[in-house]
């Protein structure tokens, strides 16, 4: 089969292109003929060596991926040769990733793709999708009504959690950094969008919670948090979900934390369990299915050009290039 492979970390060039041998499926495992695979921060991470991992060598990176199941190993399997399926949490782990036309993947981590949705969507939604998930419903508890803010609302996680709240009944303030993004933060669901190139997002700020009140959510998605001005924006029993900025080292302002009774929940995706990423891929199915989710895809390239899908990523995740707008998808 045709790969994208490293065999040391490094620079995205380390990324090569050619044949690897085909995967064989183990016991309650799945062999995928993949359609679409998407890029995510954490990919960059992996392959850069930011991130310490023990990596198979050669190293498949990857999280997601959707196509169809095309054999299987022995044991009970969910899934039958010739379904359609989406999933996240490959590359991790010891797991060989998804840049690869077959991937061998533990039925735990797949999900049918309803009907009517197409490859590339399943994939762009995935990790993002079941992050934004976890965040808003297994950590924050989010309920209908409620007033959420997140960071970069047409990002990967951004506009997923856009998505997510809108569709729950919420409110939702984003930030985006052109007048284009925000109209598409203003299609995907939200609210409320402040230009941080042409807008002060703090005063902004003040003056919304001035006229609605404070953010019962705060979904920090940068990788450089600042508590000290977040605090001062949320409810009573507000939750403040954290899951970026692996090395910030933030002050916290703690008297305002606690005499408001506010939460602060730290989490990564992956740290859930496979039976609580199912039961938020079930509910990003159901909206997937009404068309109340969508992917929002801001760049594709084929297999043979990985090495330039994970310098799109890392210049926009650690360079701020602004340069991309959703989900980078990659088609074998």
């Amino acid at each position: 089969m045709k790969a994208a492979f490293l065999n040391q970390t490094g620079p995205a060039d380390v990324i090569q292109y050619a044949d690897l041998p085909d995967p064989v499926a183990g016991p309650g495992q799945v062999i995928v003929r993949t359609e679409a695979m998407a890029v995510n921060p954490i990919d960059v991470y992996l392959r850069s060596g930011a991130v310490t991992a023990d990596l198979p060598m050669p190293y498949i990176p990857g999280c997601d991926l959707a196509g169809t199941v095309v054999d299987k190993g022995e044991g009970f399997s969910r899934f039958q040769v010739g379904e359609r399926v989406w999933g996240s949490n490959q590359g991790l782990a010891g797991r060989q990733g998804t840049f690869c036309e077959l991937c061998c993947v533990d039925e735990q981590w797949l999900y049918p793709v309803p009907d009517g949705v197409d490859a590339a969507t399943a994939a762009a939604v995935s990790l993002t999708g079941i992050t934004a998930h976890l965040g808003l419903f297994l950590h924050a508890d989010l309920q209908p009504g409620e007033r959420v803010f997140v960071n970069g609302g047409t990002g990967g996680v951004g506009s997923a959690v856009v998505q997510l709240v809108a569709a729950a009944g919420g409110h939702v303030t984003t930030t985006v950094g052109s007048d284009d993004k925000a109209a598409q933060a203003i299609s995907l669901g939200a609210t409320d969008v402040i230009n941080y190139r042409s807008t002060d997002v703090a005063a902004r700020l003040a003056e919304l919670v001035a006229q609605a009140g404070p953010f019962n959510v705060w979904f920090e998605t940068l990788r450089n948090p600042q508590p000290e001005t977040t605090i001062p924006l949320l409810a009573k029993r507000g939750r403040y979900i954290l899951m970026a900025g692996r090395d910030a080292r933030p002050e916290f302002p703690v008297g305002p934390f606690y005499v408001n009774d506010l939460r602060a929940i730290g989490f990564a995706m992956f740290n859930a369990s496979s039976d609580e990423q199912r039961v938020s891929a079930i509910q990003l199915n159901a909206l997937l299915a009404a068309g109340k989710l969508k992917g929002h895809i801001g760049a594709e390239f084929p297999l043979a050009e990985a090495a330039a899908a994970h310098q799109l990523q890392e210049d926009n995740t650690l360079h701020g290039a602004g340069t991309l707008s959703g989900k980078i998808v990659i088609r074998p």
